[in-house]
Protein backbone atom coordinates (compact mmCIF):
# COMPACT_ATOMS: atom_id res chain seq x y z
CA UNK A 1 0.00 0.00 0.00
CA UNK A 2 1.40 3.37 -0.98
CA UNK A 3 1.96 6.15 1.52
CA UNK A 4 -0.58 8.30 -0.33
CA UNK A 5 -3.27 5.61 -0.14
CA UNK A 6 -2.55 5.04 3.55
CA UNK A 7 -2.99 8.78 4.17
CA UNK A 8 -6.31 8.76 2.28
CA UNK A 9 -7.55 5.77 4.26
CA UNK A 10 -6.56 7.45 7.52
CA UNK A 11 -8.41 10.60 6.39
CA UNK A 12 -11.43 8.44 5.51
CA UNK A 13 -11.41 6.89 9.00
CA UNK A 14 -11.14 10.32 10.61
CA UNK A 15 -14.10 11.59 8.58
CA UNK A 16 -16.16 8.52 9.53
CA UNK A 17 -15.27 9.03 13.18
CA UNK A 18 -16.30 12.69 13.09
CA UNK A 19 -19.56 11.71 11.36
CA UNK A 20 -20.14 9.13 14.10
CA UNK A 21 -19.69 11.79 16.77
CA UNK A 22 -22.34 13.95 15.10
CA UNK A 23 -24.69 10.94 14.91
CA UNK A 24 -24.17 10.06 18.58
CA UNK A 25 -24.89 13.70 19.47
CA UNK A 26 -28.08 13.55 17.39
CA UNK A 27 -29.13 10.35 19.10
CA UNK A 28 -28.61 11.83 22.57
CA UNK A 29 -30.40 15.05 21.65
CA UNK A 30 -33.56 13.33 20.41
CA UNK A 31 -34.28 12.46 24.03
CA UNK A 32 -34.19 16.15 24.94
CA UNK A 33 -35.44 17.85 21.79
CA UNK A 34 -37.97 15.52 20.27
CA UNK A 35 -41.10 17.45 19.43
CA UNK A 36 -44.55 16.11 18.65
CA UNK A 37 -44.01 16.90 14.98
CA UNK A 38 -45.53 15.27 11.93
CA UNK A 39 -46.40 11.65 12.66
CA UNK A 40 -45.78 10.35 9.12
CA UNK A 41 -42.22 11.73 9.22
CA UNK A 42 -41.57 10.02 12.57
CA UNK A 43 -42.92 6.74 11.20
CA UNK A 44 -40.69 7.09 8.12
CA UNK A 45 -37.71 7.66 10.43
CA UNK A 46 -38.46 4.46 12.31
CA UNK A 47 -38.99 2.51 9.07
CA UNK A 48 -35.52 3.60 7.97
CA UNK A 49 -34.13 1.72 10.98
CA UNK A 50 -35.15 -1.55 9.31
CA UNK A 51 -33.14 -0.62 6.23
CA UNK A 52 -30.24 0.49 8.44
CA UNK A 53 -30.15 -2.86 10.24
CA UNK A 54 -29.98 -4.72 6.93
CA UNK A 55 -27.27 -2.40 5.55
CA UNK A 56 -25.29 -2.65 8.77
CA UNK A 57 -25.33 -6.40 9.35
CA UNK A 58 -25.77 -8.09 5.98
CA UNK A 59 -22.31 -7.00 4.75
CA UNK A 60 -20.64 -8.78 7.67
CA UNK A 61 -22.20 -12.09 6.66
CA UNK A 62 -21.61 -11.50 2.94
CA UNK A 63 -17.95 -10.51 3.26
CA UNK A 64 -17.20 -13.46 5.55
CA UNK A 65 -18.90 -15.88 3.17
CA UNK A 66 -17.59 -14.63 -0.19
CA UNK A 67 -14.59 -12.42 0.60
CA UNK A 68 -11.97 -15.08 1.21
CA UNK A 69 -11.59 -13.96 4.83
CA UNK A 70 -9.35 -16.26 6.85
CA UNK A 71 -11.08 -18.06 9.70
CA UNK A 72 -10.94 -15.96 12.87
CA UNK A 73 -10.06 -12.74 11.00
CA UNK A 74 -12.09 -9.54 10.85
CA UNK A 75 -14.74 -9.57 8.11
CA UNK A 76 -13.08 -6.51 6.54
CA UNK A 77 -9.92 -8.52 5.77
CA UNK A 78 -11.19 -9.71 2.42
CA UNK A 79 -8.81 -11.11 -0.14
CA UNK A 80 -11.10 -10.75 -3.14
CA UNK A 81 -13.80 -8.44 -4.42
CA UNK A 82 -17.27 -9.47 -3.31
CA UNK A 83 -19.93 -8.88 -5.96
CA UNK A 84 -22.68 -11.11 -4.58
CA UNK A 85 -25.58 -10.37 -2.26
CA UNK A 86 -25.78 -6.78 -1.06
CA UNK A 87 -22.50 -6.04 -2.89
CA UNK A 88 -24.25 -6.65 -6.21
CA UNK A 89 -26.44 -3.63 -5.36
CA UNK A 90 -24.05 -1.32 -3.44
CA UNK A 91 -20.29 -1.06 -3.00
CA UNK A 92 -20.62 0.58 0.42
CA UNK A 93 -23.74 -0.62 2.25
CA UNK A 94 -22.34 0.07 5.71
CA UNK A 95 -21.26 3.56 4.70
CA UNK A 96 -24.83 4.18 3.49
CA UNK A 97 -26.17 3.06 6.87
CA UNK A 98 -24.40 5.99 8.59
CA UNK A 99 -26.15 8.85 6.76
CA UNK A 100 -29.43 6.93 6.93
CA UNK A 101 -29.11 6.75 10.71
CA UNK A 102 -28.59 10.50 10.77
CA UNK A 103 -31.51 11.15 8.43
CA UNK A 104 -33.79 8.86 10.42
CA UNK A 105 -32.92 10.77 13.59
CA UNK A 106 -33.81 14.03 11.81
CA UNK A 107 -37.22 12.61 10.89
CA UNK A 108 -37.84 11.20 14.35
CA UNK A 109 -36.82 14.33 16.25
CA UNK A 110 -37.91 17.05 13.81
CA UNK A 111 -35.83 19.55 15.78
CA UNK A 112 -33.52 22.07 14.12
CA UNK A 113 -30.50 21.19 16.33
CA UNK A 114 -30.72 17.53 15.33
CA UNK A 115 -31.06 18.62 11.69
CA UNK A 116 -27.99 20.87 11.91
CA UNK A 117 -25.91 18.05 13.41
CA UNK A 118 -27.15 15.67 10.74
CA UNK A 119 -26.03 17.68 7.74
CA UNK A 120 -22.28 17.33 8.36
CA UNK A 121 -22.77 13.69 9.41
CA UNK A 122 -24.36 12.90 6.04
CA UNK A 123 -21.73 14.80 4.05
CA UNK A 124 -18.78 13.33 5.96
CA UNK A 125 -20.18 9.82 5.63
CA UNK A 126 -20.35 10.22 1.87
CA UNK A 127 -16.88 11.75 1.54
CA UNK A 128 -15.32 8.94 3.56
CA UNK A 129 -16.24 6.43 0.84
CA UNK A 130 -13.81 8.10 -1.56
CA UNK A 131 -10.77 6.97 0.43
CA UNK A 132 -12.20 3.48 0.67
CA UNK A 133 -12.63 3.27 -3.11
CA UNK A 134 -9.04 4.45 -3.63
CA UNK A 135 -7.79 1.81 -1.22
CA UNK A 136 -9.78 -0.90 -3.00
CA UNK A 137 -8.46 0.24 -6.40
CA UNK A 138 -4.92 -0.09 -5.08
CA UNK A 139 -5.65 -3.48 -3.54
CA UNK A 140 -7.65 -5.02 -6.41
CA UNK A 141 -6.71 -2.88 -9.44
CA UNK A 142 -8.70 -2.81 -12.66
CA UNK A 143 -11.10 -5.47 -11.42
CA UNK A 144 -12.31 -3.04 -8.75
CA UNK A 145 -12.52 -0.19 -11.28
CA UNK A 146 -14.82 -2.36 -13.40
CA UNK A 147 -16.87 -3.18 -10.30
CA UNK A 148 -17.16 0.58 -9.62
CA UNK A 149 -18.55 1.09 -13.16
CA UNK A 150 -21.20 -1.60 -12.62
CA UNK A 151 -22.24 -1.03 -8.99
CA UNK A 152 -22.98 2.37 -7.42
CA UNK A 153 -21.27 3.31 -4.16
CA UNK A 154 -24.23 4.43 -2.05
CA UNK A 155 -27.17 4.97 -4.42
CA UNK A 156 -29.38 2.07 -3.39
CA UNK A 157 -32.19 2.99 -5.80
CA UNK A 158 -29.83 2.95 -8.80
CA UNK A 159 -28.26 -0.28 -7.52
CA UNK A 160 -31.66 -1.98 -7.23
CA UNK A 161 -32.69 -0.67 -10.66
CA UNK A 162 -29.54 -2.04 -12.29
CA UNK A 163 -29.87 -5.34 -10.44
CA UNK A 164 -33.50 -5.82 -11.46
CA UNK A 165 -33.55 -4.33 -14.96
CA UNK A 166 -29.89 -4.35 -16.02
CA UNK A 167 -28.19 -1.17 -17.15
Amino acid sequence: MSKETKRKIDKSHILSTIASVFIVAQFILIFFFSIKGILILKVFGYILWGVIIILGWLPIYTLKKYGGVEKGKNYMKTTKIVTKGIYAILRHPQFLAMPLISISLMFISQHWIVLLLGIPAVVLSYISTIGTDKYCIEQFGNEYKEYMRRVPGMNILLGLWRRIFGK
